[in-house]
């Protein structure tokens, strides 16, 4: 069989063989709960969807492939209802005593478990300025067991060095876990398990699906035995996709490459647009080389996506206004789909963390820039900037 390297190919083919009972190029939905046994205990592999699904393992098999392509190893992936539960999931190694050190600078759904669910159970929770290796290895503890890294974070678009931090923790211990968020960057633009983390997550609802119509989450590891795990967490909590939900990622899939490398530029232009304009205090893009994470950024990653925050000097009346003013960017939370959304985190997607060390600026909006034509894009936030 011809081995396949490059991500385009795999996107489109890893997992997804043609159909052996009919030759159909795109596998089927398989919609079912339960499978007929030859005999008592014997299966052909599959006895309950909470357990396996043939759609649901061809995902995985995608997954797995998409984040290891830069390993000289497998990878494992497992998929689930949504992010989150796949966080809650992986959160589920770590027992009562044991510490997490994370970004100062998460997603407000991932504070939001980690505070007021988690915390409940004993784990006891950091936060820090990830963008910098010296302060996180100061800042690990006896009993810190998993440093969790977004990268670019969500919404202030910080990079964390992952070589380097997985560098220097394992140095401290090989027992401390490494897990990135990979959302915002896809497995097209950044490859954690290369770089030395232990696991990836995913919002499969954001880049990976790519169309804003399904929700969905993923683990992808290096382990064996993580993996067994985390496997058999998946059975046991069971907060697991149903089949057409995976149908859906693996179709949006298919066009990660292309859709990754449009969001990219028109990305860049929409930064360098909003760079020079009167109304802008400051621009947040790790693709401007004045980005103080510009250089990691560059180093690790293929592009540097499609989400841009912009603070606006007139504060939360002006981002209000901003937003409510554009066409073409829809007033929306999540990000990744093809379409081009935007929000002001402080009141939408991060009001979790309103009162909290984590709490963002009420003037910033966050842009999710999609692969429209990128002269509409411009011109519809040059009308919503015109009235500020």
């Amino acid at each position: 069989m011809t081995p396949i390297s490059h991500m385009e190919t795999l996107a489109i083919h890893a997992g997804q063989s043609p159909d052996p009972a009919t030759g159909a190029v795109i596998p089927p939905v398989y919609m079912t709960s339960t499978y007929a046994q030859e005999h008592v205990g014997v299966t052909k592999g599959f006895d309950y969807s909470r357990t396996a699904n043939p759609t649901r393992l061809a995902l995985e098999q995608c997954l797995a492939a998409l984040e290891g392509l830069e390993l000289k190893q497998p990878a494992y992936g497992l998929a689930f209802s949504s992010g989150m539960a796949a966080i809650d999931t992986l959160l589920r190694l770590i027992k009562p005593g044991e510490h997490v050190l994370a970004s100062n600078d998460v997603y407000g759904g991932t504070y939001r478990l980690f505070e007021h669910v988690l915390k409940d159970y004993g784990i006891k929770f950091s936060y820090i300025d990830v963008s910098n290796p010296n302060l996180l290895e100061n800042s690990l503890l006896p009993e810190t067991r998993l440093v969790w890294l977004e990268t670019p974070t969500n919404p202030l678009l910080k990079i964390a060095d992952i070589l380097e931090i997985s560098r220097r923790v394992k140095s401290r211990s090989p027992q401390i876990l490494v897990a990135v968020d990979n959302t915002f960057a896809s497995p097209h633009l950044q490859q954690p398990l290369a770089l030395g983390a232990d696991f990836v997550v995913h919002s499969t609802t954001k880049y990976l699906g790519g169309h804003s119509d399904v929700i969905g989450g993923a683990i992808v590891m290096k382990d064996r035995a993580s993996y067994e795990r985390l496997r058999y967490l998946q059975n046991a909590v069971g907060a697991v996709p149903g089949p057409m939900d995976c149908w859906l990622i693996l179709r949006g899939i298919k066009t990660l490459s292309l859709r990754m490398e449009r969001h990219s530029t028109n990305a860049v232009k929409v930064s360098e647009y909003l760079c020079g304009h009167s109304a802008v205090e400051q621009v947040i893009y790790p693709g401007l080389d004045i980005h103080p994470g510009h250089e990691v950024a560059k180093k690790q990653m293929k592009m540097f996506g499609g989400m841009v925050s912009v603070i606006l000097k007139g504060g939360e009346n002006a981002a209000r206004k901003m937003v409510e003013a554009t066409r073409i960017f829809a007033l929306a939370e999540s990000l990744g789909g093809v379409e081009s959304l935007i929000e002001v985190p402080a009141a939408m997607t991060h009001a979790s963390v309103a009162g909290s060390p984590l709490e963002v600026p009420a003037g910033l909006v966050r842009l999710s820039v999609g692969i429209e034509n990128i002269d509409d894009l411009i011109a519809d936030l040059d009308n919503a900037l015109s009235g500020l």
